[in-house]
């Protein structure tokens, strides 16, 4: 969701574990893409902070079967402390807090509005006694390791890609770790898909164009990023670069089947309506004029009332311990 139609501000964190369907940035802006470094000078966020909230409740089955994962590497018994780096509204911090249940957690977030979401979160979800939240950025400050304290888990959703010198970033985070600690990084998985290629207007492969568009932002983003490094993204060889020991990755899939229920079809409307915004100096006329169909709630073949719209995706976990 173009959380960042405007530009991403280098070093704040804000990895919405969200969404919305291809807009820069949104991650590939899909409606279950991690969307970050939202400047909290320009997002309105009593606007966006419910639409990232609804959009990582929309991934919760796939990342609580990412956390049972994550329970039979680091034994959920053992796991006192987890900090979730750029935790937004608080999703996934509730999702580990639900499965490793004697661990303390920790959100870290760099926008206000967004922790307190996630105080609120935890408050509901019975966990408040053991939870809480920093304001903080990365690049972490002099200081930050100390101030946070170790943790036995760090979680970081689609953070790393958004700081310049990814090798680095990975270091910052297994800092935090204490000795035999895992770090799980977000990075990569399949993009999102909520149509068929051909919609039965314009040409086909819209959302495979609203990718490319993405991309072409993206590769813009990062190297203007400060630092910006050129990596190869082999996840399992910048974190042994960074001096942990890799664990392997897992894929998990999101599958939401046609005909989607309305919270998903509301969701992903709110972020075709993003994507339209953000890209209209960059998507060809006929394709826009496509969007405007879709976003039309009256129109039979729009997102409001198709038969065929669903979601599918999938998000990539990368581990690593601290030797």
């Amino acid at each position: 969701m173009s959380d960042e139609q405007q530009s991403p501000v280098p070093g704040q964190v804000t990895p919405v574990h969200d969404q919305s369907p291809h807009a820069p940035h949104t991650p590939h802006a899909s409606p279950a893409h991690s969307g970050h470094h939202h400047d909290p000078h320009v997002m309105d966020w009593d606007e966006m902070g419910p639409l990232l909230e609804r959009g990582a409740e929309l991934e919760t089955p796939l990342y609580r079967r990412a956390a049972e994962w994550l329970g039979g590497i680091a034994e959920p018994t053992g796991v006192r402390r987890i900090i979730d780096v750029g935790s937004g509204p608080g999703v996934l911090t509730g999702v580990l807090a639900e499965a490793f249940p004697r661990a303390r957690v920790v959100a870290v977030d760099a926008t206000p509005q967004l922790l307190e979401r996630a105080r609120d979160r935890a408050a509901r979800s019975g966990y408040a006694d053991r939870f809480e939240a920093h304001h903080g950025e990365l690049p972490l400050p002099s200081g930050a390791v100390e101030a946070l304290g170790g943790a036995d888990l760090v979680w970081a959703g689609s953070v790393v890609h958004h700081l310049g010198d990814q090798r680095a970033a990975l270091a910052e985070l297994g800092a935090l770790l204490r000795p035999g600690g895992v770090l799980a990084v977000v990075e990569g998985g399949l993009p999102t898909r909520a149509l068929p290629r051909d919609i039965g207007m314009g040409r086909p492969g819209l959302e495979a164009r609203l990718d490319a568009a993405h991309a072409d932002w993206f590769q813009s983003m990062r190297a203007a990023l400060p630092g910006a490094t050129d990596a190869v993204e082999d996840w399992r060889a910048l974190l042994a670069a960074a001096g942990l020991t890799p664990g392997g990755s897992r894929s998990f899939l999101l599958d939401v089947p046609a005909p989607a229920p309305e919270p998903v079809r509301d969701h992903l409307a709110r972020g075709f309506a993003r994507a339209r915004q953000a890209l209209a100096g960059v998507l060809a006329e006929d394709d826009l004029a496509v969007l405007d169909r879709l976003l039309d709630p009256a129109d039979p073949l729009g997102l409001a009332l198709r038969p065929d719209l669903h979601l599918l995706t999938a998000r990539t976990v990368h581990i690593a311990r601290r030797r």
